[in-house]
């Protein structure tokens, strides 16, 4: 078990990244989806809200969607910073690729459970909604592969 903490929590944190390449090249698609994400949900009129999570916006008074457009953008800027720490890891600091996975699953499976426990009435199937359980199964699966080479080792 030790094998998989080193692998988590490197002793030395550097750009040696010695796990599988498809995990490696997974976590770059998904820095570049999260800054995409972020940057829309800053700078898109609506936040995302209506346009992407298909809130509808149209039906609330302005007070309200003001509000829920504001909580959009601040959420993009937390998407933001996580994304620009994946950016970072994936240029200087690849041995910290598993952490990121680890993260990356904290994340999507709060949102799976948020989800449950407070759900967002939308007009639609809201794209956010219905990848949360997949993403944390393909992060999962992409943690694993990106601590195989260590676990050989």
């Amino acid at each position: 078990m030790s094998f998989v903490f080193k692998s988590i929590f490197p002793k030395v944190i550097d750009n040696h990244y010695q796990g599988a390449k498809l995990s490696q090249y997974l976590f770059y698609f998904l820095t570049a989806v999260t800054l995409w994400r972020s940057q829309h949900h800053l700078l898109a009129a609506d936040g995302g809200a209506q346009s992407i999570a298909t809130i509808p916006l149209n039906t609330f008074s302005s007070g309200a969607t003001s509000t829920i457009v504001g909580v959009f953008a601040l959420w993009g800027l937390s998407q933001l910073l996580i994304a620009f720490i994946y950016l970072l890891v994936s240029i200087r600091y690849r041995s910290l690729i598993p952490l990121m996975y680890i993260i990356m699953i904290v994340e999507y499976a709060g949102r799976l459970a948020i989800g449950m426990y407070k759900p967002v009435v939308t007009a639609g199937d809201a794209p956010g909604a219905l990848i949360n359980l997949p993403m944390v199964l393909v992060c999962f699966s992409a943690l694993l592969g990106s601590i195989s080479r260590r676990v050989s080792q």
